[in-house]
């Protein structure tokens, strides 16, 4: 079983991140938040959950929740996370959350939630609000404030959900005494939108992408779909993604070498993607189910241990504990 080594470094911040699997990983997704957190998590007591039960707003497949689960975890450690230097755990190996999440929304109002933006954008596509999307505020504010979080690392359009946390706080502070930590949002700097084969931002939904773990072939075919200035000399929508795998300083002189030859820059991009993304590929294709499950067990022990004896100071401050 893989278990936590923490080093018991107390001076390291506590970091907590969540992993929540939408399908087919993409180079936008890698240079957005992963690769980010590959590059700080070891300068923290790092969690990293996976979240399935706010998954659960939206997927009513188990199957395929069961996979998004698994799919996580591999891709976390194919990325280089290291399941020795983090705790990697599972929400809902850890009762605790729902838990407080219930002992939270009994601190806040139905107006301060309908505030939340992932609730009133699906009321706004009129798609199905579950009650699960309405308090799924509360549900996020428990994963932080159970483990003392102090840096949460988010995009920018994620900065409300820190907030909700910390407004989640104060009032069962105020309502109890001092029992939680004020977490902050660590926004991503200097990480500009990831263009896709189009020109447009890097998403599913535009289906413009580069697969992240995909085949040598996969990434040729869609290297070779991106959109390119023909009245140019220098293919901008190529040029923007290839300084994401190369040194800009160098890409100058190979698009100077190589103006009006499209074929050959788009082939020289392939090049470079995949010498990045092959070992990474080679690293998930290795990683089994079983050792999934044993890393999340080893995450659940960790956790577990640091939730309950939270949740015994909250049982004891709320008066349930008798």
């Amino acid at each position: 079983m893989v278990r936590f080594e923490s080093g018991s470094n107390m001076s390291k911040k506590r970091l907590l991140t969540g992993m929540q699997s939408s399908g087919v990983l993409h180079i936008g997704n890698y240079f957005g938040m992963l690769k980010p957190l590959v590059e700080m998590y070891e300068d923290y007591e790092s969690y990293l959950m996976v979240a399935d039960y706010h998954s659960l707003t939206s997927l009513k497949d188990p199957a395929l929740v069961r996979e998004s689960i698994i799919n996580s975890v591999k891709d976390a450690l194919a990325v280089g996370i290291d399941p020795k230097k983090a705790v990697i755990f599972k929400q809902s190996d850890v009762q605790e959350h729902t838990e407080l999440a219930w002992i939270l929304n009994c601190q806040v109002t139905v107006p301060f939630l309908q505030q939340a933006h992932a609730y009133k954008d699906k009321v706004a596509k009129g798609l199905e609000a579950n009650a699960g999307l309405f308090t799924y505020p509360m549900l996020m504010a428990a994963d932080i404030l159970l483990y003392d979080a102090e840096v949460v690392p988010v995009g920018s359009d994620q900065k409300q959900h820190v907030e909700y946390a910390r407004e989640a706080a104060t009032k069962f502070n105020q309502n109890y005494g001092e029992t939680f930590l004020m977490p902050q949002e660590k926004i991503r700097e200097g990480v500009g939108t990831v263009p896709g084969t189009d020109g447009q931002k890097m998403s599913k939904s535009y289906k413009n992408t580069v697969p992240l773990f995909g085949s040598r072939e996969e990434i040729q075919k869609a290297v070779m779909s991106i959109v390119t200035d023909s009245s140019g000399e220098q293919p901008e929508n190529v040029f923007k993604i290839h300084k994401l795998f190369r040194d800009e300083s160098e890409l100058e002189k190979l698009y100077e070498e190589n103006k009006g030859q499209y074929k050959n820059l788009k082939e020289a991009l392939i090049e470079d993607i995949d010498a990045v993304l092959s070992p990474m590929r080679e690293r998930r294709a290795g990683i089994t189910d079983k050792e999934v499950k044993e890393v999340l067990e080893g995450g659940a022990e960790k956790a577990r241990a640091e939730a309950n004896a939270k949740m015994e100071v909250v049982r004891q401050k709320v008066g349930v504990t008798i």
